[in-house]
């Protein structure tokens, strides 16, 4: 894992730590439930941006270290490991 890419993904994650804060503090103040539920919905699409971004590090090393290498099992672990996050995600 490179630093940008950590300091990238923990960047973000603090940015969704905030606006989960703020989600809460409308929540308590009574806010338009509909402002409520956009801001949700943002906090969302940033935390699959995230995901995303992990998976991509995660297939440029440990997948790619894997393959490249001469051990089987690790091979299908990692062919696993993705084929659960795609099951997961409901991508298969």
């Amino acid at each position: 894992m490179t630093d940008d890419r950590t300091e990238d993904i923990v960047r973000r994650l603090k940015s969704v730590e905030g606006h989960v804060r703020g989600i809460g503090r409308m929540v308590e103040e009574g806010a338009y439930c509909v402002d409520v539920v956009n801001q949700i919905l943002a906090v969302q699409r940033a935390l699959k941006k995230v995901s995303s971004l992990v998976l991509d590090r995660h297939l440029h090393s440990c997948v790619t270290h894997a393959i490249e290498g001469t051990d089987a099992a690790a091979k299908e672990r990692v062919l696993g490991e993705l084929l659960e996050v795609f099951e997961a995600t409901g991508k298969t």
